[in-house]
């Protein structure tokens, strides 16, 4: 296939990229092209606006993972706004340039995450879940995902991303979370009963070309491991895969202080379960928390 594939130097597009290679034709959207080059050699093109294309006729498949990191900056009003404006106005754009095109692409893979389900529901969460609470995070992901579906035809399928915590030692939470737990002040945040919907990194990138494959899907998928854990037992597992103590344990009243509002990505959480993922057919290579750490670290 021939794939444009936005954020593609990013932790998540950096990994689907190489996994794509060498079989398919890839079109990266970055904002540094020429990094682009160097993590991913000279058989892509890279380009830095969407204006560098006329159009999509000889496109395949779109995979939109572009968007400023959510939890990289306090969200101050401004933040909040650029992490708005990444995902809407590139998402709006795309889906734009889709329903121009003749022939359309015959799959859209946007993303989005697990913070469309807010943080009030107790219990087990999966795509059918209905939810009524208002706050930032669901704000983003519910307006992106609207915004996305917009390019659903009968030409082309979209499939929705909602992303859990994605596990890899080259970025993301865990890459933050290592240096601590290596020298033994590792450990829970606030009560550490929430729950940590997660996934490997590899089972990110092999659920995404799952779906580029499959003709069938299109809808919401969660993309989280099928074993969620709460933050106590994340933070055990990791410990011990490194043979350090957990017995640092950082407040809420820390938190708090040190993030803001942001604070509420570590110290609520939510146990979102694949079920739609699991329907499809798709199989996790790392389906417990153990198994993800020991490969991992």
């Amino acid at each position: 296939m021939k794939i444009l594939l936005t954020g593609g130097t990013g932790f998540i597009g950096q990994s689907l990229a190489r996994q794509l290679q060498p079989k398919h034709q890839l079109i990266i959207l970055t904002r540094r092209p020429v990094r682009a080059y160097q993590q991913l050699g000279h058989n892509i093109l890279a380009i830095s606006s969407l204006d560098e294309l006329q159009d999509l006729n000889d496109v395949d498949a779109v995979i939109n993972l572009a968007g400023e990191p959510i939890a990289n900056r306090r969200w101050t009003a401004k933040q909040k706004q650029r992490i708005c404006d990444s995902r809407w106005q590139l998402t709006e754009e795309l889906v734009e340039m889709i329903n121009n095109s003749m022939p359309r692409p015959h799959t859209f893979i946007s993303g989005s995450a697990i913070g469309v389900y807010g943080t009030e529901i107790d219990g087990e969460i999966n795509e059918a879940t209905q939810v009524q609470e208002q706050c930032f995070t669901r704000t983003v992901c519910k307006r992106w995902e609207e915004l996305a579906l917009k390019a659903e035809s009968e030409q082309t399928r979209v499939c929705l991303l909602r992303t859990g915590v994605v596990l890899g030692v080259e970025g993301g939470a865990l890459a933050k979370m290592l240096p601590a737990f290596k020298l033994g002040a590792g450990g829970p945040m606030g009560s550490g009963q929430q729950m940590m919907s997660w996934i490997h990194i590899q089972d990110m990138v092999n659920g995404i070309i799952f779906l580029l494959n499959n003709s069938d899907a299109s809808g919401v998928y969660n993309f989280t491991a099928p074993a969620p854990v709460s933050n106590q037992q994340f933070s055990e597992v990791l410990a011990k895969q490194l043979g350090r103590p957990c017995f640092f344990r950082t407040p809420k009243q820390v938190l708090d202080l040190a993030f803001g509002e942001m604070a509420t990505l570590l110290l609520d959480g939510q146990q979102v379960l694949p079920k739609r993922l699991l329907e499809a057919g798709y199989k996790f290579r790392y389906p417990s928390l153990e198994k993800a750490m020991h490969q991992l670290v």
